[in-house]
Formats: C-alpha cells, sequence, structure tokens
C-alpha cells in the first residue's frame, strides 16, 4: 500500500506578499472595442476583482476553511496525489470519490462535503450518508505539477480508481463534472467490478445513428443540441490553445494574477447560470479562493496540459464500448453539453436522468443543495 502523508494548507506569507505585489503592479490592457464581454473578459470586471483580491480577500480564512476535512498526499504512477478524505460518522456510509474539472478544483465541493457525509446534521436521512474522496487531478492545486507526459484523462481514471483500492475501498460510487465526468465515465469501463455506479453532472454522448441524429431527440432537447452547436463554434477557443501549446499560454498565466484572473473568470461567467452576472451565482471570495488554489500552487500551466494530453491520446478519451454500472445524470439548463437521453442511453446504463430548473456547468458551487439531493436519490437505491 502506497504511503499516506497527512497534509494541511499552508501557503508560505513570502507568496502572498509576492502576489500583492504582482497584482498592484499589474499592466492592464485597454478595454475592448464593444467595452463588454464578448471579445472575452471585461476590463472592469477584472479589475475589481483583483482589486479586492489585494486589498480585501482573506487566504487565511480561506486556507482554514480548506483545513476543515482531513487531507492526505500520496504518490500514484509516479505522481503525486493530494485528497480529501472526509469519513462519515455513519457506519454503513457508502464511498464516494467526487473528481473535478478545468477550470476549477476541490474547492468546488466545499458546500457539498458536509451533507454528503453527515445528512443528519443537515436535516437528512444518515442512510443517505457518504465517505468522500475528493481527488486534486494530478497536475492540479495542491497535487503539484506534473513531472512526466501522458497524464491524459484516463489515466487520470486509472489514477482515481488505484487511489480507491490504495484506502481499502473494494465497493464505491463516483461523481463527476468536466474533466471530472469524463474521468468518472472511464472509471465505469475500467473499474466496474468495484463501482456501484456513477453519478455525473455532465455527460458526453454522440448520436447513436449518425445518419440521423435527430432520432429519438425529444423536443424540449432540441435546445440543448443548439447550445452545445453554440459552444462547439464560439467558445472552444481555450480547448485549442491549451490543448495544441499549453506551454506558451502558461508563461503569461502563471506570471500574472491578473491574468490567470481573466483567463478563469471568463469560464466562471460563460458556463453558468447567471444571466451574465458572474456575482449573482458566486462570491468574490468563492471565486478567489478556486484562482488561488492554481495560484499558489503554479499549477495553471500543468493543468492546462491535461487538454494536450487528452488530445494527443484521442479526442477527449472518452471510455472503451458501452458502460454498464448504473449511470445517474443530473441535467442542468446552462451545461455547456447537454445531449439528449436517445444519446446517453447508447453508450450508458442510464438508471437516473433528472432535469433540474436552475445551474449551469459548475453544478456543486452553484447549486449545492440540488446537487446533493440528486446525488443521494441516485444512489438511494442501489448503495
Amino acid at each position: 500500500m502506497a504511503e499516506l502523508t497527512p497534509f494541511r494548507v499552508e501557503i508560505p506569507d513570502a507568496v502572498l506578499v509576492d502576489l500583492q505585489e504582482r497584482l498592484s503592479r499589474t499592466r492592464w490592457p485597454g478595454p475592448s472595442p464593444d467595452g463588454g464581454w464578448d471579445y472575452g473578459s471585461e476590463l472592469g470586471a477584472v479589475q475589481e476583482l483583483c482589486e479586492y483580491w489585494r486589498t480585501g480577500f482573506d487566504w487565511r480564512a480561506a486556507e482554514a476553511r480548506l483545513n476543515r476535512w482531513p487531507q492526505f498526499l500520496t504518490e500514484i504512477d509516479g505522481e503525486q496525489l493530494h485528497f480529501v478524505h472526509a469519513r462519515s460518522p455513519e457506519p454503513d456510509a457508502l464511498p464516494l470519490v467526487i473528481t473535478h474539472g478545468w477550470p476549477g478544483s476541490v474547492a468546488e465541493f466545499q458546500e457539498i462535503i458536509d451533507p454528503l457525509v453527515n445528512p443528519a446534521a443537515h436535516g437528512g436521512d444518515p442512510a443517505d450518508a457518504f465517505h468522500v474522496v475528493a481527488p486534486s487531478i494530478p497536475g492540479y492545486g495542491f497535487s503539484g505539477p506534473t513531472k512526466q507526459p501522458g497524464w491524459h484523462i484516463r489515466r487520470v481514471a486509472g489514477a482515481v480508481a488505484t487511489l480507491m483500492s490504495e484506502l481499502g475501498y473494494e465497493r464505491y460510487g463516483a461523481q463527476g463534472g468536466d474533466w471530472g465526468a469524463i474521468a468518472t465515465m472511464n472509471l465505469g469501463s475500467i473499474d466496474a467490478e468495484h463501482l456501484v455506479g456513477i453519478h455525473l453532472n455532465m455527460i458526453v454522448a454522440s448520436p447513436p445513428n449518425p445518419e440521423n441524429p435527430l432520432e429519438g431527440v425529444a423536443e424540449d432537447e432540441m435546445a440543448g443540441l443548439g447550445d452545445m452547436a453554440n459552444f462547439m463554434a464560439n467558445e472552444t477557443g481555450y480547448q485549442q490553445i491549451q490543448g495544441t501549446k499549453p506551454q506558451t499560454l502558461g508563461y503569461g498565466l502563471t506570471d500574472s494574477p491578473a491574468g490567470l484572473a481573466g483567463w478563469i473568470l471568463e469560464k466562471f461567467r460563460t458556463w453558468s447560470d447567471c444571466d451574465g452576472d458572474v456575482e449573482s451565482v458566486y462570491s468574490k471570495d468563492q471565486l478567489l479562493t478556486n484562482i488561488m488554489l492554481y495560484w499558489v500552487t503554479n499549477t495553471i500551466s500543468s493543468s492546462t496540459r491535461l487538454y494536450y494530453e487528452t488530445m494527443k491520446a484521442g479526442q477527449f478519451t472518452m471510455p472503451e464500448g458501452r458502460v454498464e454500472v448504473p449511470t445517474g445524470v443530473a441535467v442542468f439548463p446552462k451545461e455547456i453539453y447537454r445531449p439528449p437521453l436517445a444519446w446517453a442511453e447508447q453508450r450508458f446504463n442510464i438508471t437516473h436522468w433528472t432535469k433540474h430548473p436552475k445551474g449551469g456547468h459548475f453544478a456543486a458551487m452553484e447549486q449545492p443543495e440540488t446537487l446533493v439531493r440528486d446525488i443521494r436519490e441516485f444512489f438511494r437505491p442501489i448503495r
């Protein structure tokens, strides 16, 4: 069994002083020609966030919040892996691994870990309890930068399966969104013998009949296809850069906190159910805590390499064959990928498919209560 080293988030003061100095010396671009968001992150919004970052954000409070749960470091497949391991007080709790994506982090899960671990303390049924494991994807956050090539998303899934085995969990569930969803889909293929089920808040699937892609598509699913087409046409520039030349991008994002904030802020605004007002859904503290997990660990460059490695291995590196483990999907209306149920059923054993009235890509942050309820409902009959 791999060695587990207890871990606490304790960033040196010098890192924070350096950050303050960099923010105070930011060289700003001029505004976009339209003065808005069409060209990317709007100047005033990034300036406001960075000024709060410099003068109002309390990292030590965020650090204490992150340290509420036990955390560990281990080594898997030659790389360091950081993970939260929050065990439930309920003896019959089901182990559940939840995996984040880009540009997210384990900070996404701050509002869902406690209700999942101890439902009785949050007005829920103790029978719905989970032992929660939340890894930082290799190359992200406190896992630190990856040192080896070849860390595509299927290899990430393999590392997650190894982690659950090393923790002694022979029977467990898995959940994820964004890259975490694709890792979880692959888990359903590579570790099916140990999984009771997988739950996704983003699912990727292709039409079962390419010659007639609309076969079996319900009328109320057409909007999802239209949104996916718009996303592919207008919102995937970041994928092309990160999937082809991540190192070139990394110099600017690693050196400039304002550059990092602008790169990530735009995704949270565009991919969330916020009607263009990102702070109607997230506080500045939430946004900056997530951004800080890239800044203080110097992992923004290695995080983007996941796109390069996965595209090199095969676009999105989907699971091989049909995933037969029970699969639950929480469908949020502003999720960037919303394929029809008929498409998903061709590749997955869908046993739970719930459409929610509000929410987007970062469901654990946007709609934590809804996501927790959906996870509980999916696993309840199979746990």
